[in-house]
């Protein structure tokens, strides 16, 4: 505590170039708790993925289409206790930029396989009355502020009709939750005997089919199973697992996770260098003010720690705005991400990225004061 003066005294001694260091940092760290945070929710969306659940897709590629003829091939596979199907339809609201994740899927079994989606008994039996019927997630309603009863437009980026328009009316019949994974809330879930009656290519065809199985340790087994019946047909196919298909899925839109270790990493190298000329700057200024603490008894290991606290308080102080701009603005992102707050891991890591900043940069400057010479350094060499 007894060296506390003397620290605050060495930031304030040039007050506006500690006050644009600990903006830089701030910044930065705001930059990083917004990309750490979004990772963390494409990350989150995978990590609720069913074990006892597989995905079968083309071999090839997610967007080939499979014959809805392997359908009951797959049921009949050992272990397999639930088949349905989905396809991607490419919606958007409006406008390109407003996307909503919209499947025509099979009513009849969709809901068994994901017992985890929340639907009233009454608004799955209207789904299933309703020809041009859809259920929203109740994330989705809010944001657009949809409610049962309504005819909503839905655009498809892929799917013509066969009156040349790709304008598709669903009249929403229900509202679903799914506890525990927000994120699955932004979709539109309509039956497939309308998307397919409507369309005007791929008849006949689904995007892939999602497998309940006995016990997830049969999962390897029954994935192989599944694609041996398919090999060397005209549609192969790639069985995968739950987790592994959201994975190769997010990678279509984009690789999140790279983009955002990218950016991190250009932005922390940048901060190193600029930080660690700061700290060598603010050192070499004080040359002689070391050299006389020495001179009075002042240990060189307690100058060192009075160096690197000062990288210290200026990071941990920079880091902890920033972090807490960046958790402030989560709740405004929560219709994009699915998540209302900032993860607690995200904010672990950037403390402790704010800690090793300020002792890789406070480090080569204080072992210069460690090894400082009285003479030289009364004598400001």
């Amino acid at each position: 505590m007894k060296y506390l003066p003397l620290i605050f005294a060495g930031l304030m001694r040039k007050k506006l170039r500690s006050l644009l260091t600990l903006l830089s940092i701030m910044v930065a760290f705001l930059l990083f708790g917004l990309l750490q945070g979004v990772n963390s929710a494409f990350s989150n969306s995978v990590a609720g993925a069913h074990l006892d659940r597989l995905v079968v897709q083309g071999k090839i590629s997610l967007t080939e289409q499979l014959p809805l003829a392997y359908r009951d091939r797959i049921a009949h596979v050992p272990g397999v206790t639930g088949v349905t199907f989905a396809t991607w339809f490419g919606g958007y609201y409006q406008e390109p930029k407003n996307n909503v994740f919209t499947y025509p899927v099979e009513v009849a079994t969709y809901f068994k396989v994901f017992p985890d989606i929340e639907l009233p008994a009454s608004q799955l039996a209207e789904l299933n009355r309703i020809r041009m019927g859809a259920v929203i997630g109740q994330a989705l309603a809010k944001k657009y502020g949809w409610k049962i009863g309504d005819t909503i437009p839905v655009k498809s980026a892929i799917w013509i009709k066969k009156d040349g328009k790709s304008d598709w009316q669903f009249k929403v019949v229900g509202i679903f939750r799914q506890p525990g994974d927000e994120g699955q809330e932004q979709r539109v879930l309509f039956s497939n005997d309308y998307f397919d009656e409507g369309r005007i290519m791929a008849r006949g065809t689904v995007g892939w089919y999602n497998v309940r199985i006995d016990a997830p340790a049969h999962a390897t087994a029954v994935a192989q199973s599944i694609d041996r019946i398919f090999a060397n047909s005209d549609h192969e196919t790639k069985t995968v697992s739950e987790k592994e298909f959201m994975q190769s899925f997010i990678r279509q839109l984009a690789d999140v996770n790279f983009i955002v270790s990218a950016i991190i990493g250009a932005v922390f190298f940048t901060l190193l260098f600029l930080t660690g000329n700061t700290m060598m700057q603010s050192v070499r200024e004080r040359i002689p003010e070391f050299a006389t603490m020495k001179a009075i008894g002042y240990s060189g290991g307690a100058m060192l720690s009075m160096v690197i606290a000062e990288g210290l308080i200026l990071a941990l102080i920079a880091a902890i705005l920033g972090l807490a701009l960046s958790a402030a603005a989560f709740p405004a992102m929560k219709a994009f991400l699915g998540v209302a707050a900032l993860p607690p891991a995200v904010i672990g890591l950037g403390l402790f990225y704010a800690v090793l900043l300020a002792l890789v940069t406070g480090l080569l400057p204080g072992m210069r004061v460690v090894r400082l010479n009285i003479v030289q350094g009364l004598a400001r060499r």
